[in-house]
């Protein structure tokens, strides 16, 4: 079973490039470790890294151990791949309070129990670089490496290229990530690293270095492509904010709709790289068009949803935005649940306007957007379309219902509830 994984995740779409595909499947045959590093530069993570979490899944679920490397150490310099300039240096306290807290990401997606005979590991490359020695290092570790092949590195390329300041501290990343991957073939026989297209040459690296070090050993690279969506926008980001997969960042109902609204043109392809759903079920799917699609982007929806956050917190969310979106009728029980809500005391004098619930409710990212969206009658209350800039609440508009409610509407696919409470 273990060596159909590299032919599962090709079919899926998850390889870009290889660095010996046929050896690789040969070790595949037997259980094997690979990683994938993460830094720490936040308490989450976006949907960016939603397809290096599958890949890791996926290897765990064909028998193999995958290991969670935590850039604890690396995050202190940053690493220049895909920056136009230098990462703000975060402190040790920060680092160490977003790992505590990305541990939680990760384990939604692999099994960390130890009486597994491949459960995932979790290890942190501050354990070893903050102990290196700089002389033993350079006369050992730099000594592998070319100046000349550093510099021919994409990441380093483009930085100099458009001659924006690389720091010494960014131009030693790439030895640093090889040497971890050295460090992790060392301690747990890692054989294979993968990453993004944009990591090709620091895996690489890692590669060269091991096989120095060890030139009998065989290890691998594998890297998947960057996925952006059909307009050509980078995965993870939009107009308002990245789509972090943690709950109390983004709340499980947007992250849903995030989904639910995904362009055509992805749909398929986002069910084959980001759910579970099986490959011959999928294929069904690729001649359906029109209405049938907005079916398909619901499963896309909840099949996510459930891999991130839950089956129940799935259901939930689809429930939710049916009621809202679509029935437009609302019960006591999808007002308390719902996440994207703000209250006003019905014993203080209400003094509130459209503007600023629109903002607070992050149906947009700031007074002048929900003026603009007002005035192009974008924007409902309830059924109401309302073109007033200045619209203010008061309390005759929450007494058309007996829970006091109402439901703002950006546009088909935002929403957000204002209620009054005693």
């Amino acid at each position: 079973m273990n060596d159909q994984f590299l032919d599962f995740i090709k079919k899926r779409g998850f390889i870009s490039q290889c660095t010996d595909e046929v050896n690789l499947k040969k070790t595949l045959s037997t259980k094997t470790s690979g990683y994938i590093g993460f830094d720490c530069t936040s308490d989450s993570l976006h949907v960016g890294s939603l397809l290096p979490l599958m890949i890791l899944k996926h290897f765990q679920s064909f028998g193999h151990t995958p290991i969670v490397l935590l850039g604890g150490g690396t995050t202190l310099i940053g690493d220049p791949s895909g920056k136009d300039e230098t990462r703000k240096i975060l402190s040790a306290e920060k680092i160490n309070s977003n790992k505590k807290k990305l541990k939680k990401v990760f384990e939604k997606f692999l099994s960390f129990d130890s009486s597994k005979e491949n459960a995932a590991l979790l290890v942190d490359n501050y354990d070893w670089l903050s102990n290196l020695n700089l002389i033993n290092f350079l006369r050992d570790i730099g000594s592998k490496f070319s100046v000349n092949k550093m510099l021919s590195l994409e990441s380093i390329k483009q930085r100099l290229k458009r001659e924006q300041n690389l720091s010494f501290l960014e131009f030693n990343y790439s030895i640093l990530q090889a040497f971890d991957f050295f460090e992790l073939f060392k301690k747990y026989n890692c054989k294979i690293q993968f990453g993004g297209s944009d990591q090709w040459g620091n895996i690489v690296s890692g590669i060269d270095l091991i096989k120095k070090i060890n030139n009998t050993e065989q290890v691998f690279g594998l890297t998947s492509p960057l996925i952006t969506t059909s307009d050509g926008k980078k995965m993870g980001k939009t107009a308002d904010g990245a789509i972090w997969l943690s709950k109390d960042k983004y709340s499980i109902q947007n992250f849903w709709q995030y989904w639910r609204n995904t362009a055509d043109d992805d749909v398929i392809k986002f069910l084959y790289l980001f759910t579970n759903i099986n490959i011959n079920e999928i294929k069904k799917y690729e001649s359906l068009d029109g209405s049938n699609i907005n079916k398909i982007k619901v499963i896309l929806a909840n099949e996510v949803t459930k891999v991130c956050h839950g089956e129940k917190e799935s259901k939930d969310a689809e429930q939710e935005a049916k009621k809202i979106l679509v029935n437009k009728s609302l019960d006591l029980e999808t007002i308390r649940k719902c996440e994207n809500k703000i209250k006003f005391s019905e014993n203080k004098k209400i003094n509130f306007s459209l503007k600023q619930a629109m903002v607070e409710l992050k149906l947009c990212n700031s007074n002048s957007e929900a003026k603009k969206l007002i005035t192009q009658g974008a924007v409902k209350i309830d059924d109401k379309t309302i073109t007033d800039k200045d619209f203010l609440f008061n309390y005759e508009s929450f007494i058309n219902n007996e829970l006091k409610y109402v439901v703002i509407y950006v546009g088909k696919k935002k929403y957000g509830v204002v209620q009054l409470v005693s």
